[in-house]
């Protein structure tokens, strides 16, 4: 069960806070929910052809209008994801107490006899409505700046959830040419809010014939300013507006609507009460807006050359795509690809997945937080959030016969062990506000009561987090993506080369030859080197022992993970898992006491004098050994395979001058096509491996990434060298 947050730092705000911040669009009563229902099945009919529609909406109101694209969504094989810009970051507990003081998502209208029908629709919608805010509220999406991905109905609806600065969350966007925006709605409380550069940042992402839509003034509030524009020919069409909001996205070469001005004859009502097709107002964007949207796609893309992106599968068929490795990375990667339809090979050395470092009984899962709040700290935040929420999803709507993925999020409390761990978590708890749902400190006598044994000093808790089976997360994850898409797994295959074709890539084992393949994803954990095309990457490996102890006395009681110098899990089947140890580049992976006994040192170290650690019994030899692939900066690596080789040759004619500079800055970084890194996730795996797969299976598709390009670039396997190449340093000889 989740740990409950402590109720006094959860609620910052009260509802009349929250009303201000995030105010309804209009009277949300039935007359407003039909015509923003028929508003937005125009626009899916507009755009039906599409297997996937990216839309826009800047601001989250009272997320009424959200919930009504989801509600309205009825083709079964269109996708849809919605990306929403909101400034003032929400979390579910403060959207609940929106919702619930709002007397329900829509107001109820007076009986009348002659529109009992009607009102017994909107009722069902009401309804509906009220099942997907539910569905939305469960999967936690929390007050943190950054996009967070929301993934429901087997990735036929994807919500994208950008909170922060307006402007800023748009600019950090890449344009996807496959997939760009095709209508934006805006809210009315943030109409005026959006300059002329968020504008511009809009129509960077858009398609060059997206439409915007917004609702106006009414009637009863127009201002003079719109009473006196009506007299133009096109803003006497858009009333509600006034001419300057219109003429403002129309430079930027939008078409714009007012839904709020669609009355029953706009809206192509007859006498039947059957709704019919109506053209909105065209406004056709000339040649020259045009072309400044390219320009800024291409600046963009300039800015970023050396961040080399995944090449796009095509769309008109079917791409093959291999994936070697049998954990978690590549389970998510398959069932990212799934989801959007496309296929995947799996190649697995072992009997069985997650075999290698997924095979663990129990992981922790947390996000890794920095007392700045870096790019790392964004990253996990968000990756844990998505993570999570895949084990719910996996758990609450299962495959046929899938595997049951054992978790528990009891939460996780982290605590130093010695003084100059107390300082590093001193300067992480002091250094944000952070969110009470991603963190928040407690006293001893509160980490004793979380705990359920006697820990005695302060700590971090972590109220979301907790543990999960990751071999059984991997499992799941690939018989779900069986069950989407045609997936398949070949166990005992154990890849030892590749080669390089014309038509793609063709994978070895002793006897057999398969391929070739389009796409050849690197996921193979502890193996990710063992090619001649990645034994270059600067990534190491690092033994881990973790220790199975019984579950008795004392220590049975523990209800949460514990996180010092080392980790202790709550038990499950019988067993705490304790670790682990830490040895970079073993020389083997057989059982070693001294390790066992190391971690046991651990938790002495860590709470020393409780009584409950004499009944951490390892006279049992029990043990599980695997080794992670870590990153200096634990970063995960996702992306484009570098062709180090080709960086070296460019390199001896290009270093140490300003103009060597300009060259990396501004020219694509050598990669060998159609071969790509997923990888390096380190002793978080539980946390990042998802988000990672996802962002990765989102670029080879050519969709919208849930990631900023300053993060993106983080994690790009090329950035040891580019790195110090963008500032002009030397490159160190790379010895393999």
């Amino acid at each position: 069960m989740t740990a409950e947050p402590n109720k006094p730092c959860q609620i910052k705000r009260d509802y009349q806070q929250l009303i201000n911040l995030y105010p309804a669009t209009a009277d949300t009563d039935a007359h407003y929910l039909s015509k923003l229902s028929i508003y937005q099945q125009r626009v899916f009919e507009a755009h039906s052809q599409q297997k996937l529609l990216i839309l826009g909406q800047i601001g989250l109101g009272n997320g009424l209008e959200l919930l009504s694209w989801w509600r309205t969504q009825a083709n079964p094989s269109q996708r849809l994801l919605l990306k929403v810009f909101e400034p003032n970051p929400i979390n579910a507990y403060e959207l609940k107490l929106l919702w619930d003081q709002s007397l329900a998502l829509v107001k109820e209208t007076p009986f009348e006899p002659h529109l009992e029908s009607k009102q017994a629709s909107a009722l069902e919608c009401k309804s509906k409505l009220s099942q997907l805010a539910q569905t939305l509220l469960d999967a936690e999406p929390t007050a943190i700046i950054g996009c967070q991905r929301l993934i429901f109905d087997d990735g036929r609806t994807t919500i994208d959830l950008h909170f922060g600065d307006i402007q800023t969350q748009l600019s950090s966007l890449s344009h996807s040419p496959m997939h760009p925006v095709q209508h934006w709605l805006i809210l009315p409380h943030l109409l005026q809010a959006l300059h002329h550069q968020s504008q511009w940042q809009m129509a960077k992402l858009s398609d060059d014939s997206a439409t915007i839509a917004t609702i106006g003034l009414s009637e009863s509030s127009e201002s003079s300013e719109s009473s006196e524009s009506s007299e133009s020919s096109e803003s006497s069409e858009l009333s509600g507006l006034s001419e300057t909001t219109v003429n403002r996205f129309q430079a930027c070469g939008f078409t714009v609507s007012d839904i709020n001005e669609l009355g029953t004859k706009a809206l192509g009502i007859n006498e039947l009460g059957i709704h019919q097709p109506v053209t909105l107002i065209n406004h056709q964007p000339d040649a020259v807006l045009l072309h400044e949207r390219q320009v800024l796609r291409q600046q963009d893309a300039k800015a970023y050359a050396f961040n080399p992106m995944a090449a796009i599968l095509s769309s008109a068929a079917q791409s093959s795509i291999a994936i070697i490795g049998g954990g978690l990375a590549s389970a998510h990667l398959a069932l990212s690809l799934a989801e959007r339809g496309q296929g995947a090979q799996v190649f697995c050395k072992d009997a069985k997945l997650g075999q290698g470092a997924s095979g663990n009984r129990q992981g922790a899962i947390y996000p890794l937080l920095t007392p700045e709040n870096d790019e790392l700290s964004r990253f996990f935040q968000q990756a844990f959030l998505f993570s999570r929420r895949r084990v719910q999803a996996l758990t609450s709507t299962p495959a046929d016969n899938q595997t049951p993925i054992s978790h528990d999020f009891c939460g996780v409390l982290q605590t130093a062990h010695d003084e100059r761990s107390q300082l590093r978590l001193d300067k992480i708890i002091q250094g944000q506000p952070w969110p009470s749902e991603i963190a928040y400190a407690v006293d001893a006598e509160q980490a004793n009561a979380i705990a359920k044994i006697n820990l005695d000093k302060p700590g971090f808790f972590y109220p979301l987090g907790g543990w999960v089976c990751p071999f059984e997360y991997a499992e799941a994850a690939i018989q779900k993506a069986m069950q989407l898409a045609d997936v398949s797994v070949s166990l005992n295959t154990d890849i030892l080369a590749l080669e390089r074709q014309s038509d793609g890539w063709v994978l070895l084992t002793e006897k057999e030859r398969f391929g070739p393949f389009a796409q050849l994803v690197l996921a193979n954990g502890a193996e990710l080197t063992q090619f001649d095309a990645s034994n270059k990457l600067q990534i190491s490996p690092f033994r881990g022992q973790v220790s199975h102890v019984p579950a008795q006395f004392q220590l049975s009681q523990l209800a949460t993970v514990l996180c010092a110098n080392g980790y202790l899990t709550p038990s499950h089947q019988g067993l705490h898992c304790l670790g682990a140890s830490y040895v970079k580049e073993p020389e083997h992976l057989d059982f070693c006491p001294q390790e066992q006994q190391e971690n046991l040192m651990k938790m002495h170290e860590s709470y020393p004098n409780q009584s409950w650690l004499a009944d951490i019994d390892m006279s049992g030899n029990n043990a599980r050994v695997g080794v992670r692939m870590v990153t200096r900066d634990h970063f995960p690596m996702m992306g484009s395979a570098p062709d180090v080789a080709k960086i070296l040759e460019d390199y001896e004619q290009h270093q140490l001058t300003k103009e060597s500079r300009h060259y990396w800055q501004t020219t694509p970084a050598p990669v060998h096509q159609g071969l790509y890194i997923l990888g390096g996730l380190g002793s978080r795996g539980l946390s990042s491996g998802p988000l990672a797969a996802e962002c990765l299976a989102a670029q080879l598709c050519g969709e919208p990434i849930p990631l900023d390009k300053e993060t993106l670039c983080k994690l790009n396997p090329n950035r040891m060298w580019l790195r110090k190449l963008l500032k002009g340093k030397a490159l160190e000889a790379i010895n393999r």
